[in-house]
């Protein structure tokens, strides 16, 4: 089990950065072994990949949307992964997830992860 806390969302004008933390309460052993993926949901739309780091954080993946703006990286001795968004434009406004999947293969499907936090909301103004 592990359970998993995000911080750091805001409101940011356009353009703007913002930097989303995702905490996890489990053993520095566990969180290791868990892929780590950041999803958004915008009001009237489904929950979308935004970016991903692999167990043991050997590999990131990124949306195409996203890639180029945002950075994630992962700190397993402290068990946290930070998103790090840049050049933020009002289309990023949403509730901004993270999610932890023990499987090994890599998978942007939501249903595919096991455990998720609450959400924080980023809104980006024009």
């Amino acid at each position: 089990q592990v359970q998993l806390v995000e911080s750091g969302g805001g409101l940011v004008q356009a353009g703007g950065s913002l930097r989303l933390s995702c905490a996890a309460s489990s053993s520095t052993r566990t969180f290791s072994t868990y892929t780590i993926c950041w999803f958004r949901q915008a009001p009237g739309k489904e929950r979308e990949f935004v970016a991903a780091i692999t167990r043991y954080g050997g590999v990131t993946y990124y949306a195409d949307s996203v890639k180029g703006r945002f950075t994630i990286s992962r700190d397993n001795a402290d068990n946290t992964v930070i998103m790090k968004m840049n050049s933020l434009s009002p289309e990023d406004t949403a509730v901004y997830y993270c999610a932890a999947s023990t499987r090994v293969l890599f998978t942007i499907r939501p249903t595919e992860y096991d455990y998720w936090g609450q959400g924080t909301q980023v809104t980006v103004s024009s």
